[in-house]
């Protein structure tokens, strides 16, 4: 099964968003992005740095993301925090599906704790504060990130759109 449009796995830092999009991508039989690969490296300093990104900040980033998306189907993690940088990224790519992975503080936590990344947990209060999720109006497919990566997936796959 494949789909025919682009899809963002959404969601703050620690929320499975790279986890599930690259098995997602996969199950899709799709390309995979990750988005963290697609920020200037100043972006990526300043993060490491602990200080949160800005609007200014994320613009070139989500201009590199939307040229990913606009380029066919494919399986893209991406924070897309705001609806004004899923709105750019719709521009971009009209039929953007959207997948939200919620999940909540501790676990996000716990997971920032165990891994290696640029995001340090200093920076997921930034992250909480910034994110805006996704309304009825933007269709999203949201489900708890929470769940074992093999559920999440197959829960996935029958709610994405395929046309």
């Amino acid at each position: 099964m494949s789909i025919t449009r682009p899809l963002v796995v959404m969601g703050v830092s620690g929320s499975g968003k790279t986890t599930v999009g690259e098995a997602l991508a996969v199950a899709l039989g799709v390309p995979f992005a990750d988005g963290d690969a697609l920020h200037p490296e100043a972006n990526v300093a300043k993060m490491a740095a602990g200080i949160p990104l800005d609007d200014a900040d994320r613009a070139p980033w989500l201009v590199a993301i939307g040229a990913v998306l606009a380029a066919g189907p494919v399986v893209v993690a991406c924070s897309a925090l705001k609806r004004a940088y899923r709105d750019r990224l719709r521009v971009a790519a009209p039929e953007l599906e959207l997948v939200y992975l919620e999940v909540d503080r501790a676990t996000l936590l716990d997971r920032m704790a165990h891994r290696t990344h640029f995001m340090p947990p200093s920076l997921l209060d930034s992250q909480l504060a910034t994110l805006e999720p996704p309304t009825a109006e933007e269709n999203a497919i949201v489900v708890n990130g929470a769940r074992p990566l093999v559920e999440l997936v197959e829960t996935l796959e029958e709610r994405i759109l395929y046309v």
